[in-house]
């Protein structure tokens, strides 16, 4: 039996393991609130655990978070069980499944709290981690790859050729789109 959608569940799988995988070295190596430069005044790994959502959003609302995460993560593993996705959205529902799973665990497991790390201190950007990372580029992969699709030109006939002479060609008369 053949895995439908292999690049979904390859893209969601190594994403949750790097994501879990960095968050634990973070929780391993810092002390909470300590920040390491890596370009000094410019980028940080700086170790805090978030209450909220992006950008600090619903904070201590744990429940309503892990339920987000849970159900979010659910959605998307039965939209790929029960559809044929074409390779774009395989990568990009990939990505948003790590990140909210990956975020997701930290929810059940940290007492509603999620391990950040990456600090942009130059424009004093909230700490976010490879979860945030995924959702966002797998958000982005969507939106870009459905306004990339042609979209049928109709003339009000359904007929998708955009003339209603159905050739392409106006026939010059008044009140004819083409023609005058």
């Amino acid at each position: 039996m053949r895995l439908r959608n292999f690049w979904f569940w390859t893209v969601a799988l190594l994403g949750i393991i790097i994501d879990q995988y960095t968050k634990l070295q973070t929780v391993r190596n810092f002390e909470l609130g300590e920040s390491r430069p890596i370009w000094e005044g410019v980028f940080h790994l700086t170790y805090v655990l978030n209450e909220g959502a992006a950008f600090g959003v619903l904070e201590g609302r744990t429940a309503l978070l892990r339920s987000l995460s849970l159900l979010a993560s659910l959605g998307l593993v039965i939209f790929a069980l029960l559809t044929r996705l074409n390779r774009w959205e395989q990568i990009g529902f990939g990505l948003i499944l790590a990140g909210a799973f990956g975020n997701g665990i930290d929810r059940f497991l940290n007492d509603g709290r999620v391990v950040d790390f990456f600090h942009l201190v130059i424009i004093n950007f909230p700490v976010f981690n490879f979860a945030d990372i995924f959702i966002n580029i797998g958000l982005i992969s969507i939106l870009v790859y459905l306004f990339l699709q042609p979209t049928p030109a109709t003339n009000g006939n359904g007929n998708g050729n955009g003339n209603s002479q159905g050739n392409g060609q106006g026939n010059g008369k008044k009140g004819d789109r083409n023609g005058g």
